[in-house]
């Protein structure tokens, strides 16, 4: 096999990776539907559940020792993202609901057309920003038809798309530099003991809290725990290594089927279709449309 088949060969397994993971993050936004805690306790238990399984495997444990205390840092700061998005992203769904919070993340691949080119320092493909405009009129009328009590939820998916692709570009540029587990439990672990900090300071602002209302009961913590290993750890290390093989833009496009997915489990376990209209479905078609229609305008992209 020659060194352009291979890389062919390993462009397609990546991209298979890339939906599988995007498969597993479509029921992330039904699990946070389904879980009553608060999107701060929420967010806290996913990254403690998760750092703490991956601070389980002794070559995740040999991988920290030895990393730079430069790259830990800035894998830390990426860690402080992936909070602030996951933050906004359940925000969204408990101010809003599942199939807004998700079709929001829409939204990225706009974000991102500008933010990766800026950060990997490569030129600027007015295609790609093209690309990622088409997504809007679909944002446009996913969110057109909603209730008014939902736009505040709009607003925080907005600012969790903009997330999104920030750290999905400090990703890719920095993933060739660790292997891929111990570069998620820095970043989570680091994320975590960030929200940590942000949690003890909400507490004492707000004067004390009911420890009910950040201990998950029996139900609760199944769902994490299938939110953290099957929705989180799994998707997460497995894009990191998808990454080596594609750009931070075509990642994202893949990952534009998430509302898809999280739509229609929604719709089936949920019962959220009797909040959307006409306009919904049509916003969902143009976005797994700007999604299938990347091969043809960005053709062998790398």
């Amino acid at each position: 096999m020659s060194l352009d088949e291979q890389a062919r060969a390993a462009t397609r397994r990546a991209q298979w990776q890339i939906h599988a993971c995007v498969l597993l993050w479509g029921f992330t936004a039904i699990l946070g539907k389904l879980i009553t805690l608060p999107a701060l306790a929420l967010v806290c238990w996913r990254m403690a559940l998760v750092s703490g399984a991956l601070f389980a495997l002794k070559r995740v444990r040999r991988g920290w020792r030895e990393m730079p205390p430069r790259l830990r840092r800035r894998f830390a700061a990426i860690g402080v993202v992936v909070a602030l998005h996951w933050l906004t992203f359940y925000g969204s769904i408990k101010l809003a609901n599942a199939s807004v919070a998700a079709a929001c993340m829409g939204l990225a691949p706009v974000f991102l057309a500008v933010i990766e080119p800026w950060l990997m320092r490569t030129r600027f493909d007015p295609r790609e920003l093209l690309l990622g405009a088409l997504v809007v009129p679909g944002v446009a009328l996913v969110v057109g038809g909603v209730p008014v009590a939902m736009h505040a939820g709009i607003a925080v998916g907005t600012l969790s798309a903009l997330l999104v692709a920030l750290f999905g570009a400090l990703n890719k540029k920095y993933v060739a530099q660790a292997e891929p587990l111990t570069m998620t439990f820095v970043e989570l672990g680091a994320g975590g003991a960030f929200l940590c900090v942000v949690a003890g300071a909400w507490v004492a602002l707000q004067g004390g809290i009911e420890v009910a209302q950040w201990l998950p009961g029996a139900r609760d913590a199944g769902w994490l725990l299938v939110l953290a290993l099957a929705c989180t750890l799994l998707p997460f290390a497995l894009s990191l290594v998808a990454l080596r093989h594609l750009t931070a833009f075509q990642a994202q496009l893949a990952v534009n089927l998430e509302p898809v997915y999280a739509v229609a489990l929604a719709a089936l376990l949920l019962a959220e279709q009797r909040e959307l209209g006409t306009s919904f479905y049509a916003g969902v078609a143009i976005i797994l449309g700007a999604v299938l229609l990347h091969p043809w305008i960005v053709p062998d992209k790398q």
